[in-house]
């Protein structure tokens, strides 16, 4: 099984190292056969440089260079568009969420083998999208479609 882990970077360079070597150790934990796709969507910043630095080290980390900034969406897509994993973990770079995290979210979706993905909810969010307060909003699994089953964690 291989794993892509997908990021985006925009003003990262104070993280980027930091989240790589998190990361890449949550990655050795569920399998030896992962990659990086790194998108730098033009950021100003000397981040670019770091994930060069990062490629030189680990033939596994790819860098993606947009011309200019597009957006987070965008950089994410184009990320999606370079992966070649079975299972794909995107996340940002920024380490509002810890890296370690893969780790919770491989679990859950090996905990139902009919679960097509698996997503976060970080607790302030969890309400709105539910609809609930946050003590009310409880709900272990969310269906998006009749198709899709998805395991949800929460932070």
């Amino acid at each position: 099984m291989r794993l892509s882990i997908v990021t985006t970077l925009y003003y990262s360079a104070p993280y980027l190292q930091e989240f790589y070597d998190r990361a890449r150790h949550a990655a050795l934990n569920i399998t030896p056969d992962y990659e990086f796709v790194i998108v730098n969507d033009g950021s100003p910043d000397e981040v670019l440089h770091i994930a060069r630095r990062l490629v030189a080290q680990d033939e596994r980390v790819i860098v993606i260079d947009l011309s200019r900034n597009f957006g987070h969406h965008k950089a994410i897509m184009t990320g999606l568009a370079h992966t070649s994993g079975d299972l794909v973990f995107l996340i940002d770079c920024d380490l509002e969420e810890a890296p370690e995290a893969l780790a919770d979210f491989y679990a859950a979706l090996q905990s139902d083998p009919e679960a097509d993905a698996v997503y976060g909810v970080q607790p302030s969010a969890r309400a709105a999208r539910c609809g609930a307060s946050p003590a009310t909003c409880t709900t272990g699994w969310c269906a998006p479609s009749a198709n899709t089953r998805c395991p949800r964690i929460s932070s």
